[in-house]
C-alpha cells in the first residue's frame, strides 16, 4: 500500500523497498532511548511492541507452555482463557489438589517456562516446586474499574458484600476492592454463592457484587433491599505484562529446561531466582 497526498491510499506496484540498517538502526536507537526516558526496560519495550501491534508470533505459536494451579475448575477456566488471549502460550491446567502427583512424574516439570497461581495459594506451590527450576508468579484478578467507579458513588458507610462461586474467587475480588482504598464503603465479607452463608451475608449488606454465575442465586435473596453488581473480574494488566517480561528473560538467557522457538532476546538482565529454583514474583494491586 502507498499513500498519495490528496488522493488517498492505493496497491503499490511494488513492495516498499527495505530501509537501509543505518536507518533502522537510527530508529530502534531513537526509540530505545524515549522507552528508557520514560523508565522503560527493554522488557518493557519489546513486549509492548508485540501487544501493540497484536501480533502473535507463528514460530512461538503454542510453543510455550505455562503451568496453571487453582483450586477449582471455574477457576482454572478464568485465568487459563485470560492467559491465553493476551499471550502466545499454552496453559496447562492443575487443580492445587493434583498438583503433588503432577509434579511426581519423571520430566514433568522440566516441560514448563513458568507456574501461575493466585496469591492464597502462592507459598504451597512455591514448595510443591522447590528445586524444579520453575518460576512461580502469583497473579491477582481484578475488580473492574466500572465496579470501582460504581461503588464510589454510593452513600458513606454503605456495607458492601462479596459472593462467587469459590470462597477463593470471592476473596481475591475482595482483596481487589479493598486496595482501591475508597473511603465510603466497608466490606464486611465474602461467601461462595452456595450454602446458608449467602444468605446471612445477604441480610448484612447494602450492596454484594458478584459473578454473573452466581447473580441469579443472589438476587433471589437479596430482593429488592440490597443492590447487586456483576463484576466477573480481569486480569490485573501488569500481571500479564510481568509473566510476558519472565518469558522473555527465561528465553533470552536460556535458563528453562524446555527446548522451545526464540521469543525475544533482550538485553542480559539479572535473574530473580530464589535458592529452591523458583521465582517469588507478586504484583501489586491497582
Amino acid at each position: 500500500m502507498e499513500a498519495r497526498r490528496g488522493k488517498g491510499v492505493f496497491v503499490a506496484p511494488a513492495p516498499p523497498a527495505r530501509p537501509s540498517p543505518h536507518l533502522r538502526e537510527g530508529f530502534l536507537q531513537d526509540m530505545v532511548i524515549r522507552a528508557a526516558a520514560l523508565g522503560m526496560t527493554a522488557d518493557d519495550l519489546s513486549v509492548g511492541v508485540l501487544s501493540l501491534a497484536g501480533i502473535r508470533p507463528a514460530a512461538i505459536l503454542g510453543a510455550v507452555e505455562v503451568l496453571l494451579v487453582e483450586c477449582s475448575p471455574p477457576e482454572l477456566d478464568f485465568f487459563a482463557g485470560q492467559l491465553e488471549a493476551h499471550l502466545p502460550v499454552r496453559v496447562d491446567k492443575v487443580l492445587l489438589a493434583e498438583l503433588p502427583a503432577v509434579t511426581r512424574r519423571p520430566k514433568q516439570a522440566g516441560r514448563w517456562w513458568a507456574a501461575v497461581t493466585s496469591f492464597c495459594h502462592l507459598p504451597q506451590v512455591e514448595q510443591l516446586l522447590k528445586g524444579k527450576g520453575v518460576p512461580v508468579i502469583a497473579l491477582l484478578a481484578e475488580a473492574h474499574l466500572e465496579t470501582l467507579h460504581h461503588l464510589a458513588q454510593f452513600p458513606s458507610g454503605t456495607r458492601v458484600g462479596v459472593a462467587s462461586t469459590t470462597v477463593e474467587t470471592a476473596h481475591n475480588l475482595e482483596h481487589s476492592i479493598a486496595n482501591a482504598g475508597l473511603p465510603n464503603i466497608r466490606l464486611v465479607g465474602v461467601c461462595p454463592a452456595e450454602g446458608a452463608a449467602l444468605g446471612r451475608l445477604v441480610r448484612r449488606v447494602d450492596v454484594i457484587v458478584c459473578s454473573t454465575a452466581a447473580a441469579e442465586r443472589v438476587r433471589g435473596l437479596a430482593g429488592s433491599a440490597v443492590h447487586v453488581m456483576i463484576d466477573d473480574r480481569a486480569l490485573d494488566q501488569r500481571a500479564i505484562e510481568m509473566l510476558a517480561a519472565l518469558l522473555v528473560r527465561e528465553n533470552g538467557d536460556g535458563s528453562t529446561a524446555a527446548p522451545a522457538p526464540k521469543l525475544l532476546r533482550p538485553r542480559p538482565s539479572i535473574r530473580g531466582r530464589s535458592q529452591g529454583g523458583g521465582t517469588r514474583a507478586t504484583v501489586p494491586a491497582k
